[in-house]
Parts: C-alpha cells; sequence; structure tokens
C-alpha cells in the first residue's frame, strides 16, 4: 500500500513560487505572537511551551529510572527521588498532558473545522496561556527553590502540616494551570455552540469537535473542585486552619474524595482529545468514514458523564463503606463501555478499508495497541479484590502510563504528524517519521510492561530501595533499558520537524488527501483569517465513499467508452 496519499489538484501548490502571506508570516515581530489574538498562533505558543515542560518532566523521570537500576539505589538520597518523582508526575499531569492536545490541536483546528474565523472569545484565549505560563513559572520557581516532595496528588497532611518544601508555591501553579484550562474549555463550548459555519449541524460535524467539546465540558465542571481544594491546602498550610489534617480537626479522606472527584475526569480531559485525534487519522488513512458516527460522537458524552461517578475506585482501601465501593466498582466497569465502543468502531472502520501506512498512522495503531492493554489492565483495578492487592504498586503506574503516555501522547504525536503540514506548510521526512513511531512503541513496552510484573510481585510505588527483594532488579533494569529507547523515540521529532520548516517540501492545501473544512477550503499554512472567503457545509462528515464512488463511475464510464470504440473498429 502507498506510504502518502497525494491530492493532484494541489500539485501546482508545492512549487508555488511566491506564497501569499499567512498566520505565520503576516507579522513577525516578537510583539506581535505575545499579543496575538490569533488562535493559531497561540496554539504554536501552546506547543513551545508544552514541548519545554515535556522534556522538563522527561529529564526528572531518566534520574528516576537510573536510581531504580540498582536495589540499594546509587545516584538520589530520599528526599531527592521524592522530590524527582514528585516533580515528574505534577509537570507531566498539569503542565503537559492536561494541556497539549486542547492547547495544540484544539486550539489551531476546533475554529477552522466548525468553518468560524477564530474562537469565540479570542483575548481570553490569549489569557489561558499566560495563566498557563504564570503556574508554570511558579512551579519552575518552586523547582529553584528545592523542590517539593508530596507527590503529584498532593496528600494531606504530609502537604499540608509535614513538608518543609515550598508547596505553596508548587499549589499556586497548579491552580493558575487550572483556570487556563477552565478558560480553554469555555471558549471551546461557546464557539462549537455559536460560531459554527452555515450547513455545519451536529452531526456534520468532525468526531474531533465532538471530543473537544466533551473535554470542555469535563474542564469547566471538574477543574473548580480541584483548584478550591488545592486552594484549601495552602490555606491550611499557611494559616493553620483545620480543613484536612487530623491534627486540626480536618478529614484527610476528604481531601482524597475532592482530589479524585476532579483527577478521575482529569484522566479524560487527557484522553478524550487523543481519542477524537484517532477518529480523524482512522478516517483518512482507512479512507473510509468513521463505523457508527454516531456512537462515537455519543461515546463522547458518555465518558464525560460517567467520569464524574468514578472516584471512588482510587479509594477502596480508604474509610468508605463496603457499599460504597461495590456502587463505584460497577460504575467503574460501566465506563469502559463507551471507550470500548470506540475500540471496536475504529477496528470495524480499517476492516475492508484502503489502509495506509503513513506515520501518523503508524502512531494511530500504535494508540489502539497500548490504549487497549491500559483499559483491560484498568478492570483490575476497578475490581475491589484485586485492587486491594494491586493498588500502591508498580501495577498502577504501568497502568496509568500506559492510558496516558501510550494514549495522549501516542495520539499527539499522531496528530502533530498528521496536522503538520497543515501548521507549517512543510512535509516532514516520512522515514523518519515512521521509524520514530516504531521506536516509540517499542521502547514504550519494554519501559511500562516489566513493571505490570513488578506490581503484580508487590513492589509498592514510590520507593527506590528494594533491597528486601533483589530478584526485581532485573525488571527495573529491562524498564530503564526501555526508557532510554524510548526518550531516543521522542526526540527524534523535535529534530525532524524542525528541519522540515527549513527544508521540507512545501505540503500543498491536502497532501492527504483527507476530507474536512481545514483541508478543503484552507490554505496550508491558514490565512490569518482561516479562509478567504466564507464557507457553506452542504455534505456529510468523512465523505470517503462518495470519493470512492465517483471514481468507480469513472473508471464504468472508461470501459463503456472502451467497449464502444472495440465495437466501431
Amino acid at each position: 500500500m502507498s506510504a502518502t496519499v497525494v491530492d493532484k489538484t494541489q500539485e501546482e501548490g508545492l512549487h508555488e513560487p511566491h506564497p501569499k502571506k499567512n498566520y505565520l508570516t503576516a507579522d513577525h515581530t516578537i510583539k506581535s505572537w505575545l499579543l496575538t489574538v490569533d488562535h493559531k498562533r497561540i496554539a504554536v505558543l501552546y506547543l513551545i511551551s508544552t514541548t519545554f515542560f515535556f522534556f522538563l518532566g522527561s529529564i526528572a523521570a531518566a534520574f528516576i529510572r537510573a536510581e531504580l537500576t540498582n536495589p540499594m539505589g546509587t545516584l538520589l538520597t530520599s528526599e531527592t527521588y521524592n522530590k524527582m518523582f514528585s516533580a515528574h508526575g505534577i509537570i507531566m499531569v498539569f503542565f503537559f498532558l492536561v494541556a497539549v492536545i486542547p492547547g495544540v490541536l484544539g486550539n489551531f483546528l476546533l475554529p477552522i473545522m466548525v468553518g468560524a474565523r477564530d474562537l469565540a472569545f479570542p483575548r481570553l484565549n490569549l489569557l489561558s496561556w499566560y495563566v498557563f505560563m504564570a503556574g508554570g513559572t511558579c512551579f519552575v520557581i518552586a523547582l529553584m527553590m528545592g523542590g517539593v516532595d508530596a507527590g503529584w496528588t498532593f496528600y494531606t497532611p504530609l502537604s499540608s502540616l509535614y513538608s518543609n518544601t515550598p508547596i505553596t508555591l508548587a499549589l499556586v501553579g497548579v491552580f493558575f494551570a487550572g483556570f487556563a484550562s477552565i478558560f480553554t474549555g469555555l471558549n471551546f463550548i461557546a464557539t462549537v455552540h455559536k460560531m459554527r459555519a452555515p450547513g455545519m449541524t451536529w452531526f456534520r460535524m468532525p468526531l474531533f469537535v465532538w471530543g473537544q467539546y466533551a473535554t470542555g465540558v469535563i474542564m469547566i465542571l471538574g477543574t473548580p473542585v480541584i483548584a478550591i481544594t488545592l486552594l484549601m491546602v495552602a490555606i491550611e498550610r499557611m494559616f493553620k486552619i483545620g480543613i484536612f489534617s487530623p491534627e486540626l480537626g480536618g478529614d484527610p479522606v476528604l481531601f482524597q474524595h475532592l482530589f479524585w472527584f476532579y483527577s478521575h475526569p482529569a484522566v479524560y480531559i487527557m484522553l478524550l482529545p487523543g481519542m477524537a485525534v484517532i477518529s480523524e487519522l482512522m478516517a483518512c488513512f482507512s479512507r473510509r468514514p468513521v463505523f457508527g458516527y454516531k456512537f462515537v460522537a455519543f461515546s463522547s458524552i458518555g465518558i464525560a458523564a460517567l467520569s464524574f461517578l468514578v472516584w471512588g475506585h482510587h479509594m477502596f482501601v480508604s474509610s468508605q463503606s463496603v457499599l460504597q465501593g461495590i456502587v463505584f466498582s460497577l460504575i467503574s466497569f460501566l465506563v469502559a463501555v463507551p471507550s470500548a465502543i470506540k475500540v471496536f468502531n475504529w477496528a470495524l472502520t480499517m476492516w475492508k478499508g484502503s489502509v495506509h501506512f503513513t506515520t501518523p498512522m503508524i502512531y494511530a495503531l500504535g494508540f489502539l495497541g497500548l490504549f487497549v492493554v491500559g483499559g483491560l489492565t484498568g478492570l483490575y483495578l476497578a475490581a475491589i479484590d484485586t485492587d486491594v492487592h494491586l493498588t500502591g504498586t508498580y501495577f498502577v503506574v504501568a497502568h496509568f502510563h500506559y492510558v496516558m503516555v501510550g494514549g495522549t501522547i501516542m495520539a499527539f504525536l499522531g496528530g502533530l504528524h498528521f496536522w503538520w503540514p497543515k501548521m507549517f506548510g512543510r512535509m516532514y521526512s516520512e522515514f523518519w517519521g515512521k521509524l520514530s513511531a516504531i521506536i516509540v512503541f517499542v521502547g514504550f513496552n519494554f519501559t511500562f510492561f516489566p513493571q505490570f510484573i513488578l506490581g503484580y510481585l508487590g513492589m509498592p510505588r514510590r520507593y527506590h530501595y528494594y533491597y528486601f527483594a533483589p530478584e526485581w532488579q532485573v525488571y527495573h533494569v529491562l524498564s530503564s533499558a526501555g526508557s532510554t529507547v524510548l526518550g531516543i523515540g521522542f526526540l527524534m521529532p523535535a529534530f525532524y520537524l524542525t528541519a522540515s520548516l527549513i527544508n521540507g517540501k512545501r505540503a500543498g492545501r491536502n497532501p492527504w488527501g483527507a476530507k474536512g473544512l481545514e483541508w478543503e477550503h484552507a490554505d496550508s499554512p491558514p490565512v490569518t483569517l482561516n479562509f478567504d472567503k466564507p464557507v457553506v457545509v452542504t455534505g456529510p462528515v468523512y465523505d470517503y465513499d462518495a470519493e470512492k464512488d465517483s471514481e468507480m463511475i469513472r473508471a464504468g464510464q472508461r470501459l463503456v467508452d472502451m467497449v464502444k470504440g472495440e465495437e466501431e473498429k
């Protein structure tokens, strides 16, 4: 099968001598970027900032894996190790995973996909990036002051009374990052409701838009809870007012309830946008409409609704009652249903399709494999009896990373490679793209699959001394070796994507032959207002069958003409 689908009508664009002004070339000053209200430029700002935080969190992860290669630990003290895994978790969750797909791909694409010229509140969109950067700056300053040691969950009373690290500043940083996501979610919801192009009905919207819309709902409803919770921790820490700490008359289990009421929906803030990206990749590179479009669309809304009802499965070993545990366990199994709908529908989309193994599609297939493993292992943690044994072990670490890294980051990389020609108007090397996708997939499995075994054997998470069980070392060494491979895979796109901006071939408007307003009606890169003229939507989304039918009609007509010619001879 061919590696790239080329739209022949765009070949002239590959050699356009004088490309017209676009959002990148409209103004080159730093001021024009820092004060822009163009959603596409704000997306580029998010791309730069989230990439910085990703590599910062990856450095902390590298220290963690290096330390765990020896049962006695050789590199870090216990206190420093606690700060390393705390920095890794906080940065990756709050400053990368939550923000990356909505901030980069969502900001860039959602208005174009619905036929709008910008998001509903452009200035609020710019403010979201500044608030995000303010939060990130606060946390980086906390790191420079020695780092925090309470983990990414900030469990009390450790975070409120017993830690001597600058946790208050870190809490302020996460608080700001939460408000940035609220602003983004509000913008997405308002844009989808009020700024769709004429003819863009709800069931003509791309599934990417459905996913971002559902994510926006979770952001609006869930993020204020964690923001207020962390603010209360800061107040308790500064003024010794008893809220969560039992020494002051508070309840630490209350903190767990409030934290996980947000943090389990936050899993879907990270994952739903990735699922939305995969729907676009499956349709384009299978050359078929997404099977069961309405089921996939409503499954996003179903996941958003059910995600608020399952927080208690993080607390099976806390003081909640057995009845509560049973209810939360049943609902946790139920939330797997809409996720399974998406997986089966993606598989059926590829069935009998004309699958093209481009770089984005290889990332999409990698997402499928890793997400299925992550989802199935989550069932063990949703069941009370197995969770009692597995909770607090490396099994949870492996499950979480299969869902978050194997899901969100694989989807982001697939989407970034898919829309890179649209964002910057240049093609990258398919060879290096495919190679990096395979390396990431292989390195990821070597890194995290051994951790399932470690968790089953009883290795507690957050430990760095395991001299009491030296037989675990082989799994940690394998995991650390895999993380080196994974790191190489993550570094490669930074080089060849950057190189494509300098010497990459011009992409033309639609190098993949994809469907959608962003491909069929917007230039690459788009102009500042997205379209040269207003668009009107007249057909269904993912109209690949019509394309196939027209090809069959043309082939049939050629056959008729050939038969007529033979008869005339």
